[in-house]
């Protein structure tokens, strides 16, 4: 596959979480110097391009989604010649960078919310979402705030309320005003001009509100009783997905095009509608393509997936996914879906396969390569806001944000020299060490360095050309392109396969498989997580 205009298409994104990949200078934090000291081993998987969590200076009271200046590097991990370095030394080995954006909301600290809330009459003003309090003191509307508690603080020196989304420490911008735009697009440029190939925006569907702060209905799917958190208890129709966040990304997209080869993807957070939202942000001159969390969930099955690839890949408006098992803000899946895992590596390994099987492009989340489980944290070492309010319902993110683990005999896994890290390495995770796992063919790793490059080199998973095939309940089965069939066993016991398709197996060029193998009855049995990729005949499919 060439890296041509549409590189993006089918590519594999490897993401990147600054604060855990690598620390070069001992302060227990990782930072861009240690990215780029470790390129070699993202380089060797494969992939297409990396993604970079947020880099810029913030006071982190969301990990740097709380950005205070958006054109310059927070000190914890280096400054603009560490990042122009980086993203020379990428460019040298052939993979693309991304860089997170967080338009939707700036952190509090930012000069322009500073000035904002000084008074009424500021040139700042209007930058944020402010309104006035209800003739009772209360706020607006009934709005939720998605870290908990209302989404609306009010602020003394206005007397107002400003709108959060998240933190009360993430004000939401006020993109209606064509000023805070054109600052965007500044901001767009600036690293545009650096050399960055795309961008991935964060919560790009909660960029704009209401403007008539109508409170959000119920959520009518919510039947038994108060949930942990009391943003799941409404259907946010008026604090996100407005039509007036298209006509933005159309404007963001035409500059994007004025350069070449760049990309969008964006995040679209979406419960109730994933598929709709995806297809309206794709569509177009809007996002290349986006990711949702559909595949984020604790539901597994052939039918979930088959589901969700018919609504975005079959619908006639287009659109283009980016698919993704895990991030910094999920469970790691191996630990989310560990109830259908007959054995862990073998999990691994199955879903590797299946994930890098799937049409459109897909991301791989650090640590995900080594087969990391979610780590175990006491609340004594959280450092996550989601999990310091809703402990013990919900631990947080922490538990997928733990430092990689490089090697398995030095102090934290050699990710840092410094006497403590931000988040502990954890036992299990050294059992998966980097170099341990280079020392085995078998390894999960490496197993994902040869998925990688089967996707890569056959031209029936670079395209979109899906079909669906019913065999049995517990196996997804597909056909990709023109005749790859791809077979994979959700179940931890065995799947007897019968049929034509089957017949004189020994006709089929057998591509890749796992716990799999031909019956004397003439079929296939896959055994718990087993998969079997093979070339079938075009007219017998």
């Amino acid at each position: 596959m060439t890296l041509s205009e549409d590189w993006w298409r089918h590519a594999v994104i490897y993401q990147i979480y600054p604060r855990s990949f690598q620390d070069d200078n001992g302060d227990g934090i990782g930072d861009l110097r240690g990215i780029t000291r470790r390129l070699g081993h993202v380089a060797a998987l494969g992939v297409d391009a990396i993604w970079i969590s947020p880099i810029f200076t913030s006071p982190m009271a969301d990990m740097g989604y709380d950005v205070a200046d958006y054109c310059d590097i927070d000190p914890r991990f280096g400054t603009l010649a560490d990042f122009d370095a980086l993203v020379a030394r990428a460019h040298e080995l052939g993979l693309k960078v991304i860089l997170d954006q967080v338009y939707s909301h700036s952190s509090d600290q930012h000069p322009f919310f500073v000035e904002s809330r000084s008074s009424r009459d500021n040139s700042k003003a209007d930058w944020y979402v402010w309104a006035d309090p209800r003739p009772d003191g209360m706020p607006p509307n009934n709005w939720q705030a998605i870290f908990g508690g209302l989404a609306w603080e009010w602020d003394v020196r206005r007397k107002q309320y400003y709108f959060h989304n998240f933190l009360k420490e993430q004000p939401d911008l006020n993109l209606y005003n064509t000023q805070v735009q054109d600052w965007i697009i500044s901001v767009l440029r600036f690293w545009l001009d650096r050399g960055v190939d795309g961008f991935r925006l964060d919560a790009i569907n909660h960029a704009f509100h209401d403007p008539a702060l109508r409170d959000n209905p119920v959520d009518i799917r919510h039947k038994t009783g108060p949930d942990f958190r009391t943003y799941d208890m409404q259907y946010p129709i008026h604090s996100k997905n407005q039509p007036e966040a298209l006509i933005f990304l159309e404007r963001l997209r035409s500059v994007l095009d004025e350069y070449d080869n760049r990309a969008f993807i964006g995040e679209i957070g979406e419960a109730h509608h994933p598929a709709e939202v995806l297809i309206q942000y794709t569509s177009g001159k809007r996002l290349h393509m986006a990711y949702n969390t559909a595949l984020m969930t604790r539901a597994f099955s052939p039918d979930l997936f088959e589901r969700e690839i018919r609504a975005i890949m079959d619908d006639p408006r287009g659109g283009w996914p980016c698919w993704a098992f895990n991030s910094h803000d999920f469970m790691r899946h191996v630990s989310r879906w560990s109830e259908h895992a007959a054995q862990e590596a073998d999990f691994a390994r199955m879903t590797a396969a299946l994930l890098l099987c799937l049409p459109g492009s897909v991301c791989i989340y650090q640590g995900e390569e080594l087969g990391l489980p979610q780590a175990e944290l006491d609340y004594s070492e959280l450092a996550d806001p989601e999990g310091l309010t809703f402990w013990p319902d919900n631990p947080g993110r922490d538990g997928c944000r733990t430092p990689m683990p490089w090697t398995a005999s030095t102090p934290h896994g050699g990710f840092s020299t410094s006497a403590q890290t931000w988040l502990p390495v954890k036992p299990v995770h050294l059992t998966l060490a980097r170099d341990l796992q280079e020392r085995d063919q078998d390894s999960v790793l490496n197993f994902y360095r040869r998925m990688v490059g089967l996707r890569r080199e056959t031209p029936h998973l670079n395209t979109a050309e899906t079909k669906f095939l019913q065999i049995s309940p517990s196996v997804l089965a597909m056909c990709r392109g023109n005749g790859l069939i791809c077979l994979f066993n959700f179940d931890t016991r065995p799947q007897i396969l019968s049929g034509a398709m089957f017949e004189d197996m020994s006709r089929r060029r057998m591509v890749l498989a796992q716990s799999a193998r031909t019956t004397p009855e003439g079929g296939i049995e896959l055994q718990g997580n087993g998969f079997i990729l093979f070339e079938q005949l075009p007219d017998s499919v």
